[in-house]
């Protein structure tokens, strides 16, 4: 079934529909907020096989690669997030304060309101579905978006939605350009979007002019740094995995890698080892590579490629036409070269060679706060000053891309590459609203707070000052001089 976009003109009645649905107040039950949940899982457990199919066409995605990297692991956020409502949900109480206890001080954990979800085309499942977990856990109301470059996965998820949940509370917006445009004018209670910088300013420019807080998963060059102590042949083969991925095109993709020069001769050569040993001698015929999600984006890396002043030593070859990029190393990549100049994304890989691992520390420090930085070392002092000295979205020693599905862990950027978190318990604090409480009994005046009241004196300066005393630690002698 085949959706077409959805009115523009329409939007706006959409919207009021969730407002209203949400201030029916039903999802303030924990009840009723799982019974959702538990809808969004067996929505995705059902069509897992149409969902297969629909990764399939958009990305030519192997049915194992979209079970690995996506599915299952939507289905397990949506779980997540079924299994620890409850508990998420429970008002907690401040710590203790001698001043504050009789007041008892809570933290309730409350909707924001009414949220929008923008999706991605290169997770059209992962990106959309958990946050929408999320949103319904903290109690919301939601509008997705899915991106309509995956658009049989776009048009799986809008015929699905209206089936399994509840159009109160969950309604879908399916089109493009006009459709978002369209959405940002509006204030929401909270945005998030992953996708790319440039939209992301889009966005938030619009959101701005409401105040609207948004969340925004962004991206970017991703390093890889391998030292001399480095397992060359591990690397290679999760280096390679990572970026070939989906065609290289995920976010945390590794973008490029800085290898010490005394081991970039055999890193290299593992490479090309681990190239063969995945794709053979055509990838194009390999059913394990996707394909890039549109001509315009194949087209955009072929540029890259052709530009490079790089030596390719495996792989190059590019069909606009067929969307076909192969994996393609690269190596004495100048660091000002095409290949450098913007997130690749796409099965490219540049390879630059440091001279130690300081130099890799200070060229990265020089680019954009990534969302992941990955090392590959045996050595943990030479790991601890590489995190120490670096800022990312992640750090990650000796593996790659797998970080995200990590229970227990946050995903999201710093800087460039985006603001807040995405997953687990993380996303659903992202959508909750931490509502200060207290309830002062009356005779509190009579033994703590009573001297605030006018008309002030100097025996109720002294008595608040004991009240609302405090300690200072020792002063650090430095060269500042003291205050006057």
């Amino acid at each position: 079934m085949s959706f077409k976009s959805t009115p523009v003109e329409e939007i706006p009645s959409l919207r009021d529909a969730l407002y209203k649905g949400f201030a029916t107040g039903k999802t303030k039950s924990i009840q009723y907020r799982k019974q959702q949940l538990a809808q969004l899982a067996y929505l995705i457990h059902d069509n897992k096989a149409r969902f297969r199919d629909a990764l399939a066409t958009d990305l030519r995605r192997h049915t194992l690669e979209s079970d690995f990297l996506e599915i299952t692991g939507t289905v397990s956020e949506v779980m997540e997030q079924y299994n620890n409502v409850e508990k998420w949900s429970k008002a907690e109480k401040a710590d203790f304060s001698l001043n504050w206890f009789a007041m008892n001080p809570t933290i309730r954990k409350e909707p924001k309101g009414v949220v929008l979800i923008i999706g991605p085309f290169n997770f059209p499942m992962w990106c959309l579905l958990p946050p929408l977990a999320a949103a319904i856990a903290a109690g919301n109301a939601a509008m997705i978006k899915p991106s309509e470059l995956s658009s049989a996965t776009a048009d799986l998820i809008a015929e699905l939605i209206p089936q399994y949940m509840d159009p109160d509370i969950v309604r879908v917006v399916v089109g493009g350009v006009p459709q978002v445009t369209k959405l940002i004018e509006f204030p929401w209670d909270h945005i998030m979007y992953t996708g790319s910088q440039r939209v992301a300013k889009i966005i938030a420019a619009a959101a701005a002019k409401h105040l609207t807080p948004t969340t925004m998963e962004l991206g970017g060059k991703s390093p890889v740094i391998v030292d001399s102590s480095a397992d060359l042949k591990v690397a290679a083969r999760r280096i390679m995995w990572g970026k070939t991925a989906n065609a290289g095109q995920i976010c945390v993709a590794p973008d490029y890698i800085l290898v010490v020069k005394d081991v970039e001769h055999d890193l290299v050569k593992e490479l090309q080892e681990i190239y063969r040993q995945y794709f053979g001698p055509d990838p194009a015929k390999s059913d394990s590579l996707s394909r890039i999600i549109t001509s315009n984006h194949a087209a955009r890396i072929k540029k890259l490629v052709d530009e490079t002043r790089g030596n390719i030593v495996a792989g190059g070859e590019i069909n606009v036409d067929e969307k076909y990029v192969s994996p393609t190393i690269v190596k004495d990549v100048p660091k000002d070269d095409s290949l450098m100049s913007e997130e690749i994304f796409g099965p490219v890989l540049p390879i630059i060679a440091v001279n130690n691992i300081d130099e890799a520390i200070e060229y990265v420090n020089t680019k954009e706060h990534p969302l992941v930085l990955y090392v590959f070392t045996k050595d943990r002092k030479v790991k601890e000053k590489i995190f120490d000295n670096t800022r990312s979205g992640a750090a990650i020693a000796n593996d790659v891309v797998i970080h995200p599905a990590a229970a227990g862990l946050p995903f999201g950027g710093i800087g460039a590459s985006g603001s807040g978190y995405t997953t687990g318990k993380f996303a659903f604090n992202t959508f909750t609203h931490l509502r200060a409480s207290l309830d002062n009994p009356a005779w509190v005046d009579s033994v703590a707070l009573g001297p605030r009241f006018p008309p002030y004196t100097d025996d109720k300066m002294k008595a608040l000052s004991k009240v609302m005393s405090y300690k200072l630690p020792p002063r650090v002698v430095t060269n500042a001089k003291k205050p006057r």
